[in-house]
């Protein structure tokens, strides 16, 4: 991880006389150009790093230069611990482990954590993480078995790049070796994971997050409106936090969810269903046709033969 990288460098800076790039780069198993990256993001947060040339050059840290501990507040280093601690603990990673050991060198003596983070690694094989994380680092080509959205099961072989946690879920992001085209899969859908002997060159270069993928979407968000009767408001309230919300004199809520092609959104369908008769669907009507089949559908399964 960066974070993790960026502070052992600080540490290895200073404790040591000059480290190389080509050093750094091996240890932490990335590219040169990437630690010249590190370096300038910790010269921007302030510590004086010096390149010493000749042929045990590299860099180091200011003769006399002492990292004050008032650098980091106590919030800052407490999170910091907690965060790593979360991730050391899903990826067995050991490197994080001692970092979180120099952290709290410089954090408070009895510190009193104001912040909890649960990756909710229930819902992924706990073995599946540090496997494509050491895919990631050491360039091997992955090779599974995956169900797509539209439930085609498929092999696919890829080059992992980075993964993801977001929505409550993990991702691999990488090059699709079998679709020729980068590709993220969800992790939850993913059967038979091997890492193969193949390795492959670190050419890729990670998406930048800017707003192209919002104007893809630009004509395709239709707004649901969702009737919630009382006793389902803690359900639709946690599924749809950051919907607009109505409340109304009897207890019950309007919600009005912008969603991205709801009469294709299978995964909406599901959680408007998981709510019973708490809440109704009064838009876009052609939804509620496809949720009544969607119950008629399940109705079949349970009549007496």
């Amino acid at each position: 991880m960066k974070l993790e990288r960026l502070i052992s460098i600080i540490f290895k800076l200073l404790n040591h006389e000059v480290l190389s790039a080509a050093k750094l780069a091996e240890e932490f198993q990335v590219s040169q150009r990437t630690i010249y990256r590190d370096i300038d993001a910790i010269c921007a947060a302030g510590f004086p790093v010096v390149s010493h040339q000749g042929t045990n050059g590299g860099y180091g840290i200011m003769d006399g230069y002492k990292m004050d501990k008032s650098l980091l507040g106590s919030y800052d280093v407490n999170s910091l611990i907690t965060v790593l601690q979360s991730l050391s603990t899903v990826f067995e990673d050991t490197r994080a482990q001692g970092t979180i050991e120099r952290l709290q060198t410089i954090g408070p003596e009895h510190r009193t954590t104001s912040l909890s983070v649960d990756l909710d690694t229930r819902r992924t094989d706990l073995g599946v993480l540090p496997l494509l994380r050491t895919a990631i680092s050491q360039r091997n080509i992955i090779r599974f078995d995956y169900i797509s959205a539209q439930n085609e099961r498929t092999t696919r072989e890829m080059e992992p790049v980075r993964l993801h946690f977001k929505f409550g879920n993990w991702y691999i992001y990488g090059y699709c070796r079998t679709r020729r085209d980068y590709r993220e899969f969800r992790l939850s859908r993913m059967l038979h994971l091997t890492l193969t002997p193949n390795t492959f060159h670190p050419h890729h270069n990670l998406p930048e997050d800017t707003g192209s993928a919002k104007k893809a979407w630009d004509g395709q968000v239709e707004e649901v409106v969702l009737q919630v009767r009382p006793e389902a408001l803690a359900d639709v309230m946690d599924q749809f936090h950051q919907a607009e919300k109505q409340f109304h004199a009897d207890g019950s809520m309007t919600v009005r969810i912008p969603v991205y092609r709801p009469l294709e959104a299978r995964w909406l369908w599901s959680i408007l269903l998981s709510f019973g008769s708490g809440a109704e669907v009064l838009e876009p009507v052609p939804l509620r046709d496809i949720l009544k089949e969607q119950l008629q559908q399940a109705l079949k399964l349970y009549e007496e033969v």
